[in-house]
């Protein structure tokens, strides 16, 4: 067992957390509310579903994981995201990257029994570490997919993608650290316009079109490709993305997980903030760090120093971390994107 596998196994169990499988621009997540009720909860195996949707983790590959701990800034100046990247090196990552509709055949792995009759279609995205697939049993939507074979979703003329968006098939999203299920529609017409709570997809073609395999403000070290990611419960922001009373304990349940996993340019900066602090030093007598990875860290280390000072009714405290955030909280995000699931 990996120092990894228990903490996975709690996070599943945990329906504050969240978890993602994809790429830039497609991506499949699963989350639960509370007290729902799992159908499959198998910590030994590292799988989890619901009705709306499951994920299962590769536990014989979580030897060979780099886990890299992050946090993003938001454009919303008093919140922040954080996560859980699960990295495998590049050769070992790489999938078809498929890049035409092609049937691949029965599920035979589906998370659920039940669906392991279903035909998985590679959706063709040509994502270098995701075979993002759908899954179906409709005989109707099998004869328009089989009838598009070899062909690009996004070709004119191509009567499956009206076809998928019109049924909702489940769409799985396959990596080498395993997979994630969405049982729920497709974000669109058929759900208002909006992805539905829980479990869901999205899919961005102008982002796609970037051919990036994560955001910019994912601190992937070169050689590694993310194929999984964990989003904890925030300490600021609900399931829904919505604001909530800021929660101490997230908070430092986090700041563990960035100490054992964070990167050290990261949490460089956030120390030289809070020493910068502790010993009086006025803002405009601080030099903040020049990478773009320790700027965004020193952001959000006065965003949580803000949280913190209020929560503990310190308005001394609270006042001289608004003039630092003054001097250094003022630009406007860098190139940022929300890449937190739900949120």
């Amino acid at each position: 067992m990996t120092d990894l596998e228990p903490l996975l196994q709690t996070h599943l169990g945990d329906w504050r957390s969240g978890w993602s499988m994809g790429s830039f621009g497609a991506i499949a997540e699963f989350h639960q509310d509370k007290g729902e009720q799992p159908v499959i909860d198998d910590g030994l195996e590292l799988a989890r579903a619901t009705r709306r949707g499951g994920i299962r983790l590769e536990r014989r590959r979580l030897a060979d994981v780099t886990a890299i701990a992050y946090e993003t800034l938001s454009p919303k100046r008093h919140r922040w995201s954080h996560a859980v990247a699960l990295c495998l090196p590049e050769a070992n990552a790489r999938r078809a990257e498929r890049k035409v509709l092609t049937e691949i055949g029965p599920d035979d792995h589906a998370i659920r029994g039940i669906d392991r009759t279903g035909i998985l279609f590679d959706m063709g995205l040509g994502l270098a570490q995701c075979d993002f697939c759908i899954r179906t049993s409709d005989p109707k939507l099998l004869g328009e997919l089989r009838a598009n074979l070899g062909r690009s979703l996004f070709e004119a003329g191509n009567n499956a993608t009206a076809a998928i968006l019109s049924t909702h098939p489940h769409r799985v999203a396959l990596t080498a650290l395993g997979r994630v299920e969405v049982y729920q529609k497709i974000g669109g017409p058929d759900t208002g316009g909006v992805s539905p709570p829980g479990p869901h997809t999205h899919l961005l073609p102008k982002l796609l079109a970037s051919g990036r395999t994560h955001s910019a403000n994912t601190p992937i070290p070169a050689g590694l490709l993310p194929l999984a990611f964990l989003h904890p419960g925030n300490p600021v922001i609900g399931a829904l993305g919505e604001e909530q009373a800021f929660d101490p304990d997230l908070h430092v349940a986090f700041q563990a997980l960035l100490t054992r996993y964070g990167t050290g340019e990261a949490l460089e900066a956030k120390a030289a903030v809070g020493e910068a602090l502790a010993t009086g030093v006025e803002p405009r007598g601080w030099v903040p760090p020049s990478g773009r990875v320790a700027r965004a860290a020193a952001r959000i280390a006065l965003r949580q120093e803000a949280r913190l000072a209020a929560q503990g009714g310190d308005k001394a405290r609270a006042d001289i971390v608004a003039d630092w955030q003054i001097a250094f909280d003022q630009l406007e995000p860098e190139a940022e994107e929300d890449e937190a699931p739900g949120h």
